[in-house]
């Protein structure tokens, strides 16, 4: 690096590359439609370009790019969940995150740190080994580990047995990272940018055009546009955009809650969870301490944030780490969690031919990112949903094939 700075020095000044391509103007037509340039949307963008040669593709939003839940997120990325399906999704997402500075040529600040369950009695304990066996049968790394590998693993805990929710273990999943969110946004789009791809910001979808059954084009607020094939993936608007398209979606929207406090000294290398008392907390390469918890008990499309969720944070907080009571608040966000009744995602096609949809995250979307858009651009290009997404259909409720992920849902209420 040092080496590198000194040439670059050397070269004399030189006009920066451009980091996003000028803004194009609406086309009438496209082969295919993304709404939503959130991660998932601009990542099956760029998927559709580099693997399947796609490249008449608009991404539109009614926001700005990455705007939405990619960037009110608390950027977790881990695989360790309860169903074999849900396993082996996250497994391939957390494998393509760990090349993915090197394949956008951005840098997304990926950081693998470890990931802590803790359990805090004999049940969550019972639920940990459960989860570490499914992981471990189907190749991803997941252990129990006991108080004394805990203090060996993270330090700064409250490991007292005396403590009023006492820690008695924990999940260990080593390949627990974190990333920065906004730039995981920018990397996707200016890789899709340069393939081809349009990305038109402040562009509302107001209305989805069928005929006979099969989507022909959306409305939106800069006139119509015709295509052959429409991805919605806008996270907590799902449910209302799917009824411009005519069909229902069994998901319940409900905002999440997170904050940041002001910058510390680096003490929090792994990622703590504890599903009991609904809080998570991570520390960023800034210092600051990225923390959530439980989403709020009540529908609502809001992004607003509260009082009442500093107030239910705090408490759990010092349970885990007492010596943080005097660290200030700097800012909290809310973004919009689309809950399905067996806490795992939507994705694939609908009653609309040709309308596909990628929604349902509740509080993991983030994590999916990469796996999501690769796969969507798939059954997208090829009008057929791969293996490993089939589980997460739409047609799964009509069929009572529901999968019960709530048990890895740390913060899901």
């Amino acid at each position: 690096m040092p080496l590198g700075l000194i040439r670059q020095g050397l070269r004399g000044r030189r006009r920066p590359r451009r980091a996003m391509p000028a803004a194009v103007p609406l086309r009438p037509r496209y082969d295919v439609v993304i709404i939503g340039a959130g991660g998932h949307g601009l990542a099956a963008a760029y998927y559709l370009a580099k693997d399947h040669g796609i490249t008449d593709v608009a991404v539109l939003d009614k926001g700005w790019l990455g705007g939405g839940n990619t960037a009110r997120n608390t950027a977790i990325i881990r695989s360790n969940y309860l169903t074999p399906e849900g396993v082996r999704f996250y497994d391939e997402s957390v494998r393509l995150w760990r090349g993915l500075s090197g394949e956008l040529d951005y840098n997304i600040l990926h950081s693998e740190r470890g990931h802590l369950t803790l359990a805090h009695n004999d049940a969550s304990l019972r639920t940990m080994r459960w989860r570490a066996e499914v992981n471990k049968h189907l190749g991803v790394e997941s252990e129990v580990v006991d108080r004394d590998e805990l203090a060996r693993i993270c330090p700064p805990l409250d490991l007292d047995p005396g403590a009023r929710f006492p820690i008695l273990g924990a999940l260990y999943h080593k390949p627990g990272a974190i990333a920065r969110h906004d730039a995981v946004a920018w990397g996707y789009a200016i890789a899709a940018a340069r393939r081809g791809v349009d990305i038109h910001q402040k562009t509302e979808v107001t209305g989805i055009l069928t005929e006979k059954g099969r989507v022909t084009g959306v409305e939106t607020t800069q006139g119509r546009i015709a295509c052959a094939k429409v991805l919605q993936a806008v996270a907590g608007s799902s449910s209302l955009v799917a009824a411009m398209a005519g069909f229902r979606l069994p998901i319940r929207t409900v905002p999440l809650q997170a904050c940041v406090t002001e910058p510390l000294k680096p003490f929090l290398d792994p990622i703590v969870v504890s599903g009991s008392l609904h809080v998570y907390v991570s520390q960023s390469a800034r210092g600051e301490l990225v923390m959530g918890g439980a989403t709020d008990p009540y529908t609502l499309y809001a992004q607003r944030s509260t009082l009442e969720f500093k107030e239910g944070l705090a408490a759990p907080m010092l349970t885990l780490f007492p010596f943080l009571a005097e660290v200030r608040v700097l800012r909290q966000w809310a973004g919009l969690a689309d809950m399905t009744p067996d806490f795992s995602p939507i994705m694939g096609p609908t009653p609309v031919r040709d309308y596909y949809i990628d929604a349902g995250w509740g509080t993991w979307g983030f994590k999916a990112t990469p796996v999501s858009g690769k796969r969507m651009a798939e059954t997208v290009a090829s009008g057929r949903p791969p293996a490993l997404i089939e589980p997460f259909a739409l047609e799964r409720f009509a069929s009572f094939r529901q999968l019960g992920e709530r048990g890895a849902a740390s913060v899901g209420q």
